[in-house]
């Protein structure tokens, strides 16, 4: 696997614990340069901080992927320092679920600007570079939550089912440069999202769940690393993965 992954320029978003994190280790244990971005400075740069003294490469800068210019300043920094950028894994995300009726209206625009237009965002970053490479991958974050729609989870699903349909636009508009594009949708994993929940009854109900089928991190990052690791003419374009025992 680590065949077409060691020597790769990795931009990850939410890379400050759950995920993003997991992906981090995993990448660059496999060879990777990891570059990430968060808005927890403390967390990243310790977390960099570990890979370089593992003998890895990484990089960490403070940025919030709701800020254009942000995610354009990180993927700058990345060409700058490594000169290339072969993949962003989109991943930052938020998921406070509640019953659209309890009219949490800033949460669903939170949840707009962070996980559609942080998405769009880091894609609008990383194109220019990739166009002119003639390669690159666009890893986005969706969820099962984008396949299905669960009581709470109106807007969220709705923002990840965008992440579905614009990656899959991508995907077809970026033939012509050699670009691969990857939606990975994961099932009930043991993260800090639920704490986004700021309705306690919703919030029990998905602790629960979670807590009683959800899986490591660590799964995200194998499956991460999988889609990476094909050979440069096959575009895995969309994984889907659950607990064994979720059925949601």
């Amino acid at each position: 696997m680590e065949n077409n992954i060691n020597g790769k320029v990795i931009v990850i978003t939410g890379a400050s614990s759950g995920l993003g994190e997991a992906a981090a280790r995993h990448l660059s244990g496999l060879g990777a340069t990891v570059v990430l971005g968060a808005r927890r400075t403390d967390r990243i740069e310790k977390l960099a901080k570990e890979i370089l003294d593992q003998g890895g490469k990484a990089l960490a800068m403070a940025m919030d992927v709701t800020q254009r210019d942000q995610v354009k300043k990180l993927v700058d920094l990345t060409v700058d320092r490594f000169g290339q950028v072969d993949v962003i894994l989109n991943n930052a995300g938020v998921m406070p679920l509640s019953p659209m009726d309890r009219l949490n209206v800033a949460e669903w625009d939170t949840m707009i600007d962070v996980n559609i237009k942080g998405v769009l965002n880091g894609i609008a970053a990383v194109l220019p570079y990739m166009k002119a490479q003639q390669s690159g991958q666009i890893i986005n974050t969706s969820s099962v939550a984008g396949h299905k729609v669960f009581t709470g989870s109106a807007v969220y699903s709705a923002t990840k089912f965008a992440v579905r349909a614009l990656t899959e636009g991508l995907r077809m508009e970026v033939k012509p440069y050699n670009i691969r594009t990857t939606i990975v949708c994961p099932g009930a994993v043991k993260t800090e999202l639920l704490e986004h929940i700021t309705e306690a009854d919703i919030l029990q109900a998905n602790q629960e769940y979670v807590g009683e089928v959800g899986i490591s991190p660590d799964s995200f990052a194998r499956v991460v690393a999988f889609a990476i690791s094909q050979p440069d003419d096959v575009d895995i374009n969309e994984i889907i993965f659950r607990p064994t025992s979720q059925e949601l």
